[in-house]
C-alpha cells in the first residue's frame, strides 16, 4: 500500500519523504549531541598507580594524576571519583587488587563533576547498582554529561550523564557501614565542587582527613562575563576563606599532584599515615591558588 501510495502521488510521496528526512535530521543531530568528547587528556590521568591503603579503611585507587578513593565498610563501600571513562578497568583492577570486591560499591560521590572526575561513574553506576550522590549545585550538570557546565559545556557532552539518587547540601552527613563523611561545599572550580571530612580509625588512633576539592580557576574570560555563573567570583573567596580555616590531621586531594602524591607514598611504599600530615603544603597550595585567583581579579578590573 505504501509504495502504491507513493508510486500514485507525487505530492504524497514528496511530503513523505521531506517528513522521513526531518525525522533522520533531528536523531542525527540527537546522536551528534550526545557524542562524547573530552576536551583534554593527558598522558599521566591514564598512568596506572599502584592502589594501597592511605590510613585505616581508607584507600588510593586512582591513577598516576586523577585521584579515586576507596572507602571500606562492613556494609559495602564508598567510591570517590573516577577518573576517566576508560579508566573504569584500572579502577576496578585495583580495587581487587587490594583484597575488595568492585561490586561491594555501595556509594558513589566526587568532589566535582568534570570528565576527569566522572568519566566512568555512569558505567560504575550501572555495574555495581551503587547510589550516586552529589552536591546539589553540581546535580543538573552531573545529569546533562557537562553540557551544562559554565565553562566546560562549550563541548558539548563530555562524560555519560548520570541521574543522583540523592543530593547533598554543605554539612551532608553521608553514612555507611560505621563511616560518616561530612560534605563541605566548596564552589568555584564547579558550582557543586565539595571536599569530605571523615575520622579514620587504625590500631594507633584516630585521624581527622580531609578530601580536598582545591579552588583552581579554569576560566580565562572575566568573571562579569561568565553568565552561566554570575556568583563565580564570590563563590571562589567563600571558598579559599573556608578552606583557610578547616582543622585535619591528613589531606590528599581530587589531583594527586596537588598533594604530592609521589613525593608522599611511592609505589611499593610502606603504610604511613603520617606522610599525608602535611599542613604546611596544604597552606602553600592554597595560597598559590589564591595568588592566581587574586591577580584574575585584579586583571579582570
Amino acid at each position: 500500500m505504501l509504495i502504491k501510495m507513493f508510486s500514485t502521488n507525487t505530492v504524497n510521496a514528496h511530503f513523505r519523504m521531506g517528513f522521513l528526512f526531518f525525522v533522520c535530521s533531528l536523531i542525527c543531530h540527537q546522536v551528534i549531541a550526545q557524542k562524547i568528547v573530552e576536551p583534554k587528556v593527558l598522558a599521566t590521568w591514564s598512568e596506572p598507580y599502584a592502589p594501597f591503603r592511605i590510613v585505616g579503611n581508607l584507600y588510593y585507587v586512582g591513577t598516576q594524576e586523577l585521584a579515586c578513593y576507596l572507602v571500606t565498610t562492613p556494609k559495602g563501600n564508598i567510591l570517590i571519583n573516577t577518573g576517566l571513562a576508560a579508566s573504569l578497568p584500572l579502577i576496578k583492577k585495583n580495587i581487587e587488587a587490594l583484597g575488595f570486591k568492585f561490586t561491594d560499591t555501595k556509594m558513589l560521590l566526587t568532589n566535582q563533576v568534570h570528565y576527569d572526575h566522572v568519566g566512568a561513574m555512569a558505567a560504575i553506576k550501572k555495574q555495581t547498582g551503587a547510589l550516586m550522590m552529589v552536591d546539589e549545585k553540581d546535580a543538573a550538570v552531573l545529569a546533562s554529561g557537562g553540557a551544562s557546565d559554565y565553562e566546560m559545556g562549550k563541548y558539548g557532552v563530555t562524560f555519560a550523564p548520570v541521574k543522583a539518587d540523592r543530593l547533598l547540601k554543605d554539612g551532608t552527613i553521608v553514612s555507611l557501614g560505621g563511616t560518616h563523611l561530612k560534605l563541605l561545599h566548596h564552589p568555584g572550580h564547579t558550582k557543586g565542587s565539595c571536599s569530605f571530612l571523615l575520622d579514620v580509625k587504625d590500631k594507633n588512633k584516630i585521624y581527622r582527613v580531609l578530601l580536598a576539592n582545591m579552588p583552581t580557576v579554569i576560566v580565562d574570560r572575566k568573571f562579569s562575563e561568565v553568565t552561566g555563573y554570575p556568583g563565580i567570583a564570590s563563590d571562589y573567596a567563600y571558598t579559599f576563606s573556608a578552606m583557610k580555616g578547616l582543622s585535619f590531621d591528613l589531606w590528599v586531594a581530587a589531583h594527586a599532584s596537588q598533594f604530592d602524591l609521589q613525593k608522599k607514598h611511592a609505589p611499593d611504599s610502606n603504610y604511613n599515615p603520617e606522610a599525608f600530615a602535611d599542613k604546611k603544603g596544604y597552606d602553600a597550595e592554597l595560597a598559590d591558588l589564591y595568588k592566581s585567583y587574586q591577580a584574575k581579579i585584579e586583571k579582570d578590573k
